[in-house]
C-alpha cells in the first residue's frame, strides 16, 4: 500500500497545480497498473477540501460542492483503503514531535505519518519529502 499526502490529491484534481500530469502518471503506474491500494486517512480529505477551495492559492479554486464531491470520490474509490488514527498512532505522533523537535507547522504531517506508520505503510506520495523522510518514509514525489 502507498499512502497519499494532501499534496498528491491536490495535484491529481487541479490542472493548475504543479506536477498535475506527473501525479496522474504515478497514480497509473504505482496504484492502478500495479494493483497496489492507495491508503487514505480522513484528515487528508479535510485538508484537501480546505486547500482546493482557497482562492488565495489558486486562480480557479473548486467550489465547496465540487471539493466535497471529489473528496467523496476518493474516499469511495475501490483502489482506496481507509486508514484511521489509533491510540498507538497518537502516541507515536506525540513522540515524533518531541523526539525531532518539530513545531506547530509539522503537527498534521506528523499525525498523518504516524497513522500510516502504525498501519504498516512506509511509502507515501508527497510533494514534501523531507517532512516524511525524517521519520523513515520512502517518498514518491510527483
Amino acid at each position: 500500500m502507498i499512502g497519499a499526502d494532501t499534496t498528491f490529491l491536490v495535484q491529481l484534481e487541479l490542472i493548475e497545480a504543479p506536477a498535475h500530469q506527473r501525479a496522474h502518471e504515478l497514480l497509473r503506474l504505482e496504484v492502478l497498473e500495479s494493483h497496489r491500494p492507495l491508503a487514505l486517512v480522513p484528515q487528508v480529505l479535510a485538508e484537501f477540501v480546505h486547500i482546493v477551495t482557497d482562492s488565495r492559492r489558486f486562480q480557479t479554486p473548486l467550489t465547496m460542492e465540487e471539493a466535497l464531491a471529489k473528496a467523496s470520490f476518493w474516499w469511495n474509490s475501490t483502489e482506496v483503503r481507509h486508514i484511521f488514527p489509533t491510540d498507538d498512532s497518537t502516541r507515536l505522533s506525540l513522540e515524533w514531535l518531541r523526539l525531532h523537535h518539530l513545531g506547530r507547522k509539522r503537527i498534521l504531517d506528523t499525525q498523518l505519518a504516524a497513522t500510516l506508520w502504525t498501519a504498516g505503510i512506509q511509502r507515501l506520495f508527497t510533494s514534501n519529502p523531507a517532512d516524511f523522510e525524517l521519520l523513515g518514509f520512502q517518498t514518491i514525489v510527483p
